[in-house]
């Protein structure tokens, strides 16, 4: 395989590592050139598909990121937005619902790398479906 493009899935073995050590969620990366980088916290575009009640500064889901499983802090909801036009609504409103679509800051609670949206689709898409929610989070 020459090239490998976003969501398909490559095996590979890399020298002096044993394969028991990598773990689910790792991330490989041009260590040299563009190395990946912890994000300590990014902004995503949120729309709540299905969940009951609202969400509000504080609230910490688990999100599947790629490969990576990792809890994910609301810190901030900055805007809501139309979810066809991305006109502005409300700036900072207290919580959002479902049908609602947003810019928020979220936290991550353990390492974890985020890649913008524009750049890698796969990677900068975030779901959570755990009691049929499903949010689709674009970093920027």
């Amino acid at each position: 395989m020459a090239e490998a493009q976003p969501g398909d899935n490559v095996g590979f073995n890399i020298k002096n590592v044993a394969v028991k050590e990598i773990k689910r969620g790792f991330v490989a990366s041009d260590s040299k050139n563009d190395p990946c980088k912890e994000a300590v916290t990014f902004e995503a575009q949120v729309i709540i598909m299905n969940h009951p009640g609202k969400i509000s500064a504080g609230y910490t889901p688990v999100l599947d990121c790629h490969t990576s499983h990792i809890a994910c802090k609301f810190t901030e909801i900055k805007l809501k937005i139309d979810k066809r036009s991305g006109k502005v609504l409300e700036e900072n409103p207290k919580d959002i619902k479902t049908g609602d679509a947003s810019l928020c800051v979220l936290k991550p609670t353990k390492p974890m790398v985020v890649e913008t949206f524009k750049e890698i689709r796969s990677p900068g898409t975030i779901r959570r479906q755990r009691h049929e929610t499903n949010r689709r989070c674009r970093s920027y």
